[in-house]
């Protein structure tokens, strides 16, 4: 050994003083395993580099070698040598193992610099899947009920145009986009271009509801949705932007729409969703209008150890279903790089994510004033003016969408479902007939309501 070099602990190396500290040796060569697959252990060599020498009896490599075999799991073999520091002997355990997790002593350890650290049951989870990430991945895997009968063509010769590329039979399409395997179909194939993707997969669905408040108690509107990953954003986007408020403004002549949530923010949130959710658990994408929030919820937490600190600050993306995404980026829904919380900040800087459960939550807050000035709430502040146009009051948001959901709905049943007096809701009703966007046909008694925006 090279007498000015001395040996220092690494996430690959560690040194012990001597055998008698035989069993944390054995839980670094776990930890070591577990972290980078290949390592090295000195016995004889202080923790500092000091070489104090190991006394080595006849028994000495073979009592390593067997508490090695007897208390590491899965089985590791390695060279077990003697050799020779500043004229002292050692003794050297070259170990290497591609068979993680590896467990000592019945536990799970990971390196951590020269440390060796217990894995928690979340670690271990995550230590796991990234090790079987191909084998376990749900998109990937063969739908083994669905055939090519299954499969919507014109969905996959429309995708196909989209993608600006040539179109060549359907089974050469799937071969290309790499949704097929030796002629059988993946879940990604059925749950993107299946003609019925619901009679495979339960939870190819979304549910949508509309709250009159900012909890869950009073429910307005709700609506379930099955189909196909394209026809379900499709869906979440168009039921988002038409139970929040659409503003105006005029560019020349022109007459612009203006969500009071950034569109842009809403489709990224709602693509993700899908693109990212763990297909394994039986749910649905679920999205929220409350009062004050819109909320886009997916089943299956951040993937691949990332946090939300980091998602929000750094550039970062770990692909759940790598097959949906590519498929995504093909026709530029998804980019490669990670921008998509980057995108939505963007466009949205209060918007929050959290992680409830084992549920990923996007939320965003919607911009009009809480009406807790006035006492009914017949008046919106000027901001949302600013922000919105003219934007209606929430009482009458909550009137159009009960009569969204039944036309012939009384006033006396619209003034005991908003909770407001009788005399207030004709005046809310007036109101919005007065702006165009509600009229009466026929009698009071056998008439219905017509909602004209």
């Amino acid at each position: 050994m090279n007498p000015f070099f001395k040996l220092k602990e690494s996430e690959t190396l560690e040194l012990k003083k001597s055998t008698a500290q035989l069993k944390p040796a054995v839980i670094s060569i776990v930890a070591i395993l577990n972290k980078h697959q290949e390592g090295k252990l000195y016995f004889g060599v202080k923790d500092d580099g000091t070489v104090v020498g190991q006394e080595i009896g006849n028994d000495t490599l073979r009592t390593i070698s067997q508490a090695i075999s007897a208390y590491i799991e899965p089985k590791v073999y390695p060279v077990i040598r003697q050799v020779t520091f500043e004229g002292k002997s050692c003794i050297e355990v070259e170990f290497q193992g591609n068979e993680v997790p590896y467990f000592a002593y019945g536990r799970a350890y990971i390196r951590t610099s020269d440390e060796d650290k217990p894995l928690s049951v979340k670690e271990l989870e995550n230590l796991i899947l990234r090790k079987n990430k191909d084998q376990l991945k749900w998109d990937s895997s063969i739908c083994k009920e669905a055939s090519l009968e299954d499969i919507s063509e014109e969905k996959v010769r429309s995708f196909v145009k989209e993608a600006g590329k040539e179109y060549k039979g359907l089974e050469n399409s799937l071969k290309k986009l790499k949704l097929s395997k030796d002629g059988n179909l993946t879940n990604a194939a059925v749950i993107l271009f299946g003609k019925k993707p619901e009679d495979f997969f339960p939870n190819a669905k979304l549910r949508c509801a509309v709250f009159a408040t900012n909890d869950t108690s009073y429910i307005i509107d709700m609506q379930d949705y099955t189909g196909d990953l394209f026809y379900l954003i499709g869906e979440a986007e168009k039921y988002i932007l038409k139970n929040i408020h659409i503003g105006m403004r005029l560019e020349g002549l022109k007459r612009i729409d203006v969500p009071e949530i950034s569109k842009e923010a809403i489709r990224e949130a709602i693509i993700n969703a899908f693109c990212h959710r763990d297909y394994y658990e039986y749910d649905s994408v679920n999205v929220a209008v409350f009062k004050n929030r819109v909320e886009i919820r997916n089943k299956g937490l951040l993937y691949g150890g990332l946090t939300i600190e980091q998602i929000k600050t750094e550039m970062v993306s770990e692909r759940r279903n790598e097959l949906i995404a590519e498929i995504f980026h093909e026709i530029h829904w998804i980019e490669k790089w990670g921008r998509g919380i980057s995108l939505i900040l963007s466009n949205e800087p209060d918007a929050d994510f959290k992680e409830v459960g084992s549920q990923f939550i996007v939320t965003f807050k919607r911009k009009y004033l809480e009406e807790s000035k006035e006492k009914d709430g017949e008046k919106v502040g000027e901001k949302v003016g600013e922000k919105v146009g003219e934007a209606l009051t929430q009482n009458q948001e909550v009137i159009l969408s009960l009569i969204r959901e039944n036309s012939r709905i009384s006033a006396r049943e619209l003034s005991y479902k908003v909770g407001i007096s009788a005399r207030k809701t004709e005046e809310n009703i007036s109101k919005l007939k007065k702006k165009g966007l509600l009229k009466r046909i026929g009698s009071a008694r056998g008439g219905h309501w017509e909602i004209t925006e």
